[in-house]
């Protein structure tokens, strides 16, 4: 997967571009895709945890090949115990 960083968020505060990444190769990120006829302006989401072990939720868009990161940021704590959960939930 490629990455397009040209018009990343100007600020990611804490965050590196790397973690951001990170959390697309996390096998039990959860990825959240809207119903939309058009599918080409589509924004999607994913929850997961960087190597670091942060949450992150994060808003992109793909065209099948290349990613644009549109905002990420912390989960919060609602995000989290979600994501928690829907992960106990597959390994049970």
């Amino acid at each position: 997967m490629e990455f397009d960083w040209i018009n990343a968020p100007a600020d990611l505060g804490d965050l590196t571009s790397r973690e951001i990444e990170e959390i697309f190769e996390d096998p039990f990120s959860i990825r959240l895709l809207p119903e939309l006829e058009d599918s080409s302006e589509a924004r999607y989401f994913i929850l997961g945890r960087a190597v670091s072990g942060k949450l992150l939720f994060t808003v992109f868009w793909t065209d099948g090949k290349r990613y644009r990161v549109i905002q990420s940021r912390p989960m919060t704590e609602a995000e989290a115990g979600f994501y928690e959960r829907k992960n106990a939930e597959l390994n049970n």
